[in-house]
């Protein structure tokens, strides 16, 4: 199981899956191993962006189907099933909580839960060669990852119906259209294009990253008045930060 991490200028790393990491992501061995990689970028100051990327045809393509048999013959699908969305699942709120800036590099498949950590990054940019699938349905499993909760917010709650219950696959293309990737560039420029913008959108500060991202995390479960008061919390919280003295003495010309 690999993960390799390769530190680039302006607090950017880059985590790529490689190997089983990639093609069978979840299952005990790997799932550990890409945590704790994507965990340690998130909790370093130093790092203000994570890209995440795959190797060859797979971003991220799931469990790993041999490790389920082997469960389902010892009669330990649920514990198995348990332990993986354990980790899984407090990585992604982790990511999603984080002022760390996480761009998804789709070069390949990103399936079950490696869709779910695909839609949970911050931005997503696809190479032609991007798939999105939800591979449940075909597998008699509800879907998990966070992907009933995070596609909808993207897509729409029908479209996401349709995907989940017709066991849709997406091309690049198609999830392009349908606002599941927000960018398709050529493969040979998935990396440049990502570093670009993962440099762009962790350029501003720490407040803003995690505030912002906070508010736009909970603003559909919250009334409008209700998130009214959460801004104003947030923002009276801002006003007492170096950030804050230093963009009104810079917007000044001071």
């Amino acid at each position: 199981m690999t993960v390799e991490v390769e530190d680039r200028e302006n607090g950017v790393r880059i985590i790529r899956l490689a190997g089983a990491s990639a093609s069978k992501s979840f299952s005990r061995e790997s799932m550990p191993i890409i945590a704790r990689a994507i965990d340690d970028g998130l909790s370093k100051q130093s790092v203000r962006a994570l890209i995440i990327t795959g190797e060859g045809k797979f971003f991220s393509a799931g469990a790993d189907i041999h490790a389920f048999q082997e469960a389902i013959d010892a009669d330990d699908a649920p514990q198995l099933i348990r332990d993986l969305t354990n980790i899984l699942h407090p990585l992604l709120v982790r990511m999603r909580q984080s002022a760390t800036i996480v761009v998804g590099a789709i070069n390949g498949a990103a399936a079950g839960g490696g869709l779910g950590l695909a839609l949970a990054c911050d931005v997503r940019i696809g190479s032609p060669k991007a798939k999105l699938a939800a591979s449940y349905a075909s597998m008699g499993l509800s879907p998990d990852g966070g992907t009933t909760w995070l596609l909808p917010r993207l897509v729409g709650e029908q479209r996401s119906r349709t995907f989940f219950f017709e066991n849709q696959i997406w091309s690049a293309e198609q999830a392009l259209n349908a606002g599941a990737l927000d960018e398709v560039v050529e493969a040979d420029e998935l990396i440049n294009r990502s570093i670009e913008v993962a440099t762009n959108w962790s350029q501003w500060g720490n407040h803003f990253r995690e505030a912002t991202k906070h508010l736009l995390h909970v603003q559909s479960q919250n009334d409008f008045e209700t998130h009214l008061k959460h801004e104003q919390t947030l923002i009276e919280a801002a006003g007492t930060t170096s950030e804050f003295k230093e963009g009104v003495s810079k917007f000044l010309g001071n």
